[in-house]
């Protein structure tokens, strides 16, 4: 028998191996971005080198991007716009980092309503990487 009370099932983003590898083998993230502009991983790690640098203005336009490219992969992966993201599946941080880096350049750009929306989507879809990024 259905548990009806159960919310929606997780969901997991494929996996984008070569867009991975090539972060991971030390290309240059905006490289990694254009070369693969659905990668999340890659916008997000643009929005914290830039928020790292001073320049939130610049961090928002790069955690904007990655957040509505995994907005999409979501979308096509079953998600109906809540549910869980589990920070488990390594596909799903790159999303989640975004949303993020998001928050956190909308705080310093005096977006408040938007970084407190930010920070409630990240800990609604996944506890665990809203712990992981905001007290790591």
């Amino acid at each position: 028998m259905d548990n009806l009370l159960a919310g929606p099932p997780p969901t997991h983003l494929p996996d984008l191996p070569e867009a991975r590898q090539a972060l991971e083998s030390g290309a240059k993230a905006a490289d990694v971005a254009a070369r693969f502009p659905a990668y999340p991983g890659a916008w997000a790690v643009l929005a914290e080198e830039y928020f790292a640098q001073g320049h939130a203005v610049t961090s928002y336009a790069f955690a904007r991007t990655g957040y509505h490219r995994g907005l999409d992969q979501l979308r096509r992966n079953g998600w109906k716009g809540h549910g869980p993201v589990p920070w488990e599946h390594e596909p799903n941080q790159g999303f989640l980092r975004c949303l993020y880096a998001l928050s956190r350049a909308a705080q310093a750009i005096g977006e408040k309503d938007e970084a407190e929306r930010c920070l409630q989507f990240l800990k609604d879809s996944s506890e665990t990487g809203h712990d992981a990024l905001t007290k790591g």
